[in-house]
């Protein structure tokens, strides 16, 4: 018998991340995707866009809060969660604290610019007027597999 899937889980949310990043993949893009979730709905959805719309900070994350600020009519989060397959950098992580977004849930880590822990933690910051949720993780192998793949075959 099969184990019922927990609609409201992390890793259910993350699989839809993941959907993300593969639209991504498809359209030449840095495979990162990211969900924002309220009250166990998605609101937003969104996938590195950067090459495509010529725009440095089309990131998924920032793409995701943008939809999610129009659904809820106010830029402030509050309430939601981020699920993003890639630690997010300090462009994201600072968008995030100042639409006060309560959780950030990621895939893999981001050695060389992750915002949530990995280089710095700007989502904790002690000077900084809001400070998010952190949980790592979430799918890491999945989310880490992807990537990998995509840059091996871009070399």
């Amino acid at each position: 018998m099969q184990p019922l899937i927990d609609l409201q889980s992390d890793e259910f949310f993350m699989g839809e991340a993941l959907r993300m990043a593969k639209r991504a993949w498809e359209q030449e893009e840095v495979p990162v995707g990211a969900v924002v979730v309220l009250e166990g709905r998605v609101i937003a959805r969104a996938y590195n866009q950067v090459e495509q719309l010529k725009d440095a900070t089309a990131h998924a994350e920032i793409l995701a809060i943008t939809q999610a600020e129009a659904a809820v009519g106010d830029w402030r989060l509050t309430n939601c969660q981020l699920y993003v397959t890639k630690e997010p950098c300090p462009m994201c992580a600072g968008a995030l604290v100042h639409a006060r977004v309560d959780r950030v849930i990621f895939g893999c880590p981001s050695p060389k610019d992750g915002a949530a822990g990995s280089l710095m933690n700007l989502l904790q910051h002690p000077n900084l007027n809001h400070r998010c949720e952190i949980t790592s993780g979430v799918r890491q192998h999945d989310c880490s597999v992807m990537l990998q793949a995509f840059f091996r075959e871009r070399r």
